[in-house]
């Protein structure tokens, strides 16, 4: 089981090249980034995680494209990967852009988590109706998809989104990148998953004992072969029996947590880290 690793980066913590070349030398397997362009300070969404209070680091993210463009360019083996994009707040052209050239450049290293979000006032400013959110992100990656076929590729979905069959290169590495979608457990999320995913990035890895299961089920349903069904547990704060309960379910890589500290406290972390690779 391969061990890779997350964290908040922003301005005041450790820098992606940091890290990245750390974890390279280390011996991790990768390096995911989340998303947040802003945290609007009127807000009446609660914190899913602790209720209220919100950590600062979710209103000083880096972009994450920009951030592993610079992991990307100081190392050779290091995944690179988001977690999660929040698909509904993108251009979906411009995106399939972004997407391409990191896995172009980085040579096939880009794994792209997709995440619908959980901050209702963030997404408002994008002009994203909260009710409809999972159905743009579905039909957004749709159209990044024919932007990334062999061909020129027209998609028209029913809520407007469209692109005209268009040349567009770079080409991600084996035509699309691996697509990981986050998000609770439930019979939607699960459904996109089997339609058009390669697995599921459940946050905290809770619960999978249950939940894997009723995955399962859903993916071969869908006509999907078992065997490339990929579930990655992450942000995950682990100690032993943690990971090897993830090992014995068949996950094939977890996701460590790291925190949004200055490079002494991120490489002190790491050091204990190095007990699970």
């Amino acid at each position: 089981m391969r061990i890779s690793t997350t964290i908040f980066l922003t301005d005041e913590t450790i820098t992606p090249v940091r890290l990245a070349r750390e974890l390279e030398q280390r011996g991790f397997a990768g390096l995911y980034l989340p998303e947040h362009t802003h945290i609007p300070i009127e807000r009446t969404t609660p914190y899913p995680a602790a209720g209220d209070v919100l950590p600062p680091e979710y209103g000083r993210t880096l972009d994450p494209f920009v951030a592993l463009g610079q992991a990307a360019a100081v190392t050779e083996r290091l995944g690179l990967g988001t977690g999660v994009t929040l698909i509904a707040q993108h251009d979906p052209i411009g995106l399939a852009k972004q997407v391409a050239t990191l896995d172009h450049l980085s040579g096939g290293r880009f794994t792209l988590g997709v995440g619908f979000g959980w901050n209702r006032e963030e997404a408002a400013d994008h002009g994203v109706e909260w009710a409809t959110r999972r159905e743009l992100g579905r039909e957004r990656m749709a159209l990044m998809r024919a932007l990334w076929a062999a061909e020129p590729t027209a998609y028209k979905g029913e809520s407007g989104v469209s692109v005209r069959a268009s040349h567009a290169h770079p080409k991600p590495a084996g035509g699309a990148p691996r697509t990981l979608l986050g998000g609770a457990a439930g019979p939607k999320l699960f459904a996109q998953i089997a339609e058009y995913a390669d697995g599921w990035l459940p946050i905290g890895g809770r619960g999978l004992t249950a939940t894997l299961p009723v995955l399962r089920e859903t993916w071969e349903k869908a006509g999907r072969d078992p065997e490339d069904l990929q579930v990655v547990p992450y942000g995950v704060l682990p100690n032993p029996g943690k990971l090897a309960h993830y090992a014995d379910l068949g996950c094939p890589e977890v996701v460590l947590q790291l925190p949004p500290g200055d490079e002494t406290e991120v490489l002190g972390v790491l050091d204990g880290y190095a007990d699970y690779l």
